[in-house]
């Protein structure tokens, strides 16, 4: 399970050990020696894991966590510390960690959290579908459009998943029907147009757009 992994540290002889390890395990990562410095990185590269030391100068690891929740970052942050008392590591998930390893760590076991944490991570997005402003979450059956909320009912929903699984692709009146009402459904085809004008409605405030291709059906695109 390869992915891209910052590590900061400002111990040197750990960042070269972890680094090492890294690469072995064939990820792409990045080594950072202080806070500023893993800032920087993670404000220009989309993360999946950022592994944080605690004590560092000029940036804490706690503030950079805040930093990059506060920012929306959503990479999995894993903390390193030595502080083992119950108000610490409160205070590190408060912040916004999802993992932590009291200092001094084994780097197998860094390497097979790491691993743990992108199998989720990687399952958790596979639950999710993006097209241009648009995030379906497939799990809580929830959409957003420009990170706002939309309500659908379920046949709008399970209608807006079926053009977003097929971009592009001219859908029939009957394919829709047999996908969302099933194949027993045997009403007015035009409930499908009733459907999607209200689902066109809902998506006018983004560029998405449910195009009709004159008597054959629809399309689901993004307008330019």
């Amino acid at each position: 399970m390869m992915g891209k992994i910052l590590y900061v540290d400002d111990e040197n002889n750990l960042r070269r050990l972890v680094g090492y390890d890294l690469k072995t395990a064939g990820h792409d990562y990045t080594l950072c020696e202080d806070g500023i410095q893993a800032y920087a990185a993670a404000s220009k590269v989309a993360f999946d894991v950022i592994v944080i030391d605690w004590m560092m100068p000029g940036m804490s690891g706690i503030e950079l966590v805040e930093r990059l929740r506060r920012d929306g970052n959503q990479a999995v942050l894993i903390m390193l510390t030595a502080k083992d008392e119950e108000e610490s590591l409160l205070e590190a998930f408060e912040a916004g960690v999802d993992d932590y390893l009291t200092k001094p760590f084994s780097s197998r076991e860094l390497m097979a959290r790491i691993t743990a944490h992108l199998r989720r991570f990687n399952q958790k997005q596979a639950n999710v579908i993006k097209f241009g402003a648009l995030t379906m979450d497939l799990t809580r059956r929830e959409v957003k459009i420009n990170d706002i909320a939309t309500e659908l009912t379920k046949k709008e929903f399970d209608l807006l998943e079926y053009f977003l699984k097929n971009p592009g692709v001219v859908l029939s009146r009957d394919q829709i029907l047999n996908e969302i009402w099933n194949f027993d459904y045997d009403g007015d085809t035009r409930i499908v147009d009733v459907h999607i004008f209200k689902l066109r409605s809902k998506l006018a405030s983004s560029s998405l757009n449910i195009r009709s291709s004159r008597g054959i059906g629809y399309i689901f695109e993004e307008s330019p």
